[in-house]
């Protein structure tokens, strides 16, 4: 009898713990709106972040994509510098009219001459270009100068004579141009103002 007792006794402590979570659950308040629009806010704000964080990888990645291939030739590209340089002081190497007396030497420069003409050409298809800036403003980003000379025929910092020329792929520097560069001589615009200082006086 003890035992036919116990187990209803037994079994309504069960369903009474069993019913316990279910209160609590029901006694919970629910979310406000505030607090909803809340999360949705931080949520949103971290879906932007991370579709801004993606295109900007994007958009790396296809510049170094782009910048791999328009510099691939990078190293290929200054291995065969020297043969520029090369077929320069072959061509530089015979005397102002040697050529024209002997016509097997002149038929050989010209050959070389050919094949230097071929070799830049080559080169300007794959974007390299020979830099040769005699007579134009000294440029620390493509120039190297060796030597100052004085020459009060231009102005000061005019490249004068080119030792070796250098060479660009598009925009970057494969080898800077030797360089000789003019110091002294008159600043630029200095002649006009010369002139008109002259003027001037003579006005008077």
């Amino acid at each position: 009898m003890a035992d036919e007792t116990g187990k209803p006794d037994q079994d309504q402590t069960t369903a009474a713990e069993a019913g316990a979570p279910a209160s609590e659950a029901a006694a919970e308040p629910a979310p406000d709106v505030g607090t909803l629009e809340g999360r949705i806010a931080e949520l949103t704000d971290r879906l932007l972040r991370a579709h801004a964080d993606m295109d900007n990888l994007r958009k790396r990645t296809e510049r170094d994509k782009e910048e791999t291939a328009k510099y691939a030739i990078t190293k290929f590209a200054r291995d065969v510098l020297n043969i520029g340089d090369n077929l320069q002081r072959a061509i530089a190497a015979v005397p102002v009219g040697a050529a024209d007396a002997d016509p097997a030497l002149k038929a050989l420069i010209e050959g070389v001459s050919l094949t230097d003409r071929e070799f830049l050409n080559i080169l300007e298809r794959n974007g390299v270009k020979r830099v040769v800036p005699e007579g134009e403003p000294f440029n620390p980003h493509q120039h190297q100068a060796m030597i100052e000379v004085e020459n009060r025929d231009v102005a000061p910092g005019t490249v004068v004579q080119v030792y070796q020329p250098g060479y660009v792929l598009e925009d970057r520097v494969l080898r800077p141009a030797m360089v000789v560069v003019a110091k002294g001589g008159a600043k630029p615009g200095a002649a006009g103002d010369d002139a008109a200082t002259g003027n001037a006086s003579e006005a008077n």
